[in-house]
């Protein structure tokens, strides 16, 4: 409409040693509509300063840095005066465990930092990052590289590219195959995840997890919950067996999926576009149990920015599964849940502190029917 006032742009400060790197994330925050770079700081001091001007919507914030780690400073932050925040860092096994840190700490998402190496690789990260700031913007807070193009909008991927839709695919007579549980989540969702599962017993029904976050982090995510709950939790590898007691976690960069293998489930994990922008989607893990598991599986939407995850539980619904979405009060970011209860995808619509004690209501009914 012409002459209406434009929506206000998040305003985002970026916290890099490297000038390559707050060059190129520059460009990424610039050439998205929702988003701009409110300043640059090469270390925390330098962001601390900044901040006395001027209090960002957003950081952008690396961790390994000169004179203050950003870990240190996070922490400060949250102490001092919260501010969304989301770590951009380089993915390496051995800082995977830093990342966790900084994810209790209050860090609100992970993206890895841009890849330049070729044009759908920059595409993909200036995607995800321009997707986890926008989330970190709507969040509630509860305590020498290529020149990158204007941000071009494209029509989200359905999980058709890895999946076909198809019929339920119904086990042979007399055999009872198993329950299990499927939960997806992103911005706000590794903390979720983990209230859910300390909640749950170590004969919990097995659950399978779609968790956004890049490669080499979902290992130390696993890691961390099988440290803190009373089932077992791993990263996800091909082939492994959804048993009773295990919580699997997709693991970075791949899709995941569940099939049938004689009387009780298993995962693939498959390579593959993004799916609703996102690689792992909780779309394909979802379409993948109403086609195989129906009736016998149970659909959970966690907080997170976007739509990934709302067909999927729709279509979970109908082909029988029990489902359930975040309520709005208890969400990070109230965008994954309120697309799919506006599709009428959830059979329930619960906080945060009610959905561990829904998986051992619906596991009891399950058994007695």
């Amino acid at each position: 409409m012409v002459g209406a006032k434009a929506a206000k742009r998040a305003r985002v400060l970026i916290v890099d040693d490297s000038a390559a790197v707050r060059h190129t994330l520059s460009e990424i925050i610039e050439s998205c509509p929702d988003l701009e770079v409110m300043a640059t700081a090469s270390d925390p001091y330098v962001a601390a300063e900044r901040i006395r001007r001027e209090i960002p919507d957003v950081i952008l914030l690396d961790i390994e840095m000169p004179r203050m780690d950003g870990l240190t400073f996070l922490r400060k932050i949250m102490a001092q005066r919260p501010i969304p925040v989301v770590i951009c860092s380089a993915h390496t096994q051995e800082g995977s465990e830093i990342l966790m840190a900084a994810l209790e700490a209050g860090a609100l998402d992970v993206v890895t930092k841009p890849r330049v190496d070729s044009a759908q690789a920059l595409q993909e990260s200036r995607m995800r990052i321009c997707d986890a700031v926008k989330g970190a913007a709507q969040a509630r807070i509860l305590r020498g590289a290529q020149a990158v193009k204007p941000l071009v909008i494209e029509a989200k991927l359905t999980a058709d590219v890895i999946l076909p839709q198809a019929r339920i695919r119904k086990p042979p007579p007399g055999v009872q195959m198993q329950r299990l549980v499927c939960i997806g989540a992103s911005t706000g969702g590794t903390e979720a995840l983990r209230v859910v599962l300390e909640a749950l017993p170590a004969d919990c029904p097995p659950i399978a997890i779609v968790q956004h976050m890049p490669e080499r982090f979902t290992y130390a995510f696993a890691k961390r919950l099988d440290s803190l709950c009373a089932m077992t939790v791993k990263e996800a590898e091909d082939r492994d067996a959804i048993l009773p007691g295990r919580v699997l976690i997709a693991p970075g960069n791949h899709h995941m999926l569940l099939q049938r293998a004689g009387k009780r489930y298993e995962v693939s994990i498959a390579e593959g576009p993004p799916v609703s922008r996102h690689r792992p989607s909780v779309d394909v893990l979802f379409r993948s149990a109403a086609q195989f598991a129906g009736g016998n599986a149970m659909g959970v939407l966690l907080t997170g920015m976007g739509d990934d995850g709302a067909r999927g539980l729709l279509e979970m619904r109908e082909a029988g599964s029990f489902t359930v979405a975040q309520d709005q009060d208890s969400c990070v970011v109230f965008g994954m849940p309120a697309e799919a209860i506006q599709r009428g995808a959830a059979c329930k619509i619960l906080p945060l502190s009610k959905v561990a004690a829904a998986i051992l209501e619906w596991q009891r009914e399950s058994a007695s029917a």
